[in-house]
């Protein structure tokens, strides 16, 4: 079964090309992502593994953990590692469990059995320090993802973890958010003492809190 947002995330302990990991342990009080990819040597994933390490940076000023994940072994992933770091011209910087048996995919309902028995789709996990999950994504495999987006959901949910706001469509950093509407307007008064603009009693926008 899929986990759900909301839900603990399973616990494991895995071997990755840096060494082993207890997960829980290895997230501690930060945010993670946990992406999968289908297998080491593949296009695709080079290309997303590069782009990641190069946006590393951005995830810890975010404050997230960073962790992939391939059914392969971790020797594997340090072969791989140096195609990466030649074709995309940055050096992996985190950890990819090396996930053979696929005890972790399965564990996380990544396998796509329409296409293999053994390859994972493309997913997601954003997982709070709490170790529950705040969202999720799911591309194909012939797909690779938009990791400017993921950093996107990040933003928001780490926005609206923090304060009684939720992110409109299109919605990026520094924008105008939504009061929600669990929020009456006398305690949004004390939220938000600089105000609102309500465009309907239920669609109040206020700038982004803390910018």
């Amino acid at each position: 079964m899929s986990l759900r947002i909301g839900e603990i995330v399973p616990d494991f302990t895995a071997e990755t090309n840096e060494g082993s990991i207890n997960f829980h342990e290895w997230i501690g009080d930060s945010w993670a992502i946990l992406f999968s990819h289908p297998k080491d040597f593949t296009p695709v994933c080079t290309t997303e593994l590069g782009y990641v390490a190069k946006i590393k940076p951005e995830f810890d000023k975010r404050g997230v953990k960073v962790i992939g994940l391939s059914v392969d072994k971790a020797d594997s992933h340090q072969r791989w590692a140096a195609d990466i770091e030649e074709t995309q011209g940055t050096a992996l910087n985190f950890p990819v469990i090396a996930d053979a048996d696929q005890r972790v995919a399965r564990l996380y309902d990544m396998i796509h059995p329409e296409v293999s028995d053994i390859f994972t789709v493309r997913s997601v996990f954003i997982i709070g320090p709490d170790k529950k999950v705040k969202a999720t994504v799911t591309y194909p495999a012939s797909t690779g993802r938009n990791f400017d987006e993921i950093l996107r959901i990040i933003d928001s949910c780490q926005l609206t973890a923090k304060y009684s706001v939720a992110t409109p469509v299109n919605w990026k950093d520094g924008d105008d958010c939504i009061i929600v509407p669990a929020v009456s307007d006398e305690q949004a008064k004390e939220k938000f003492p600089g105000g609102w603009k309500a465009l309907k009693p239920y669609l109040r926008i206020v700038p982004q809190p803390g910018k």
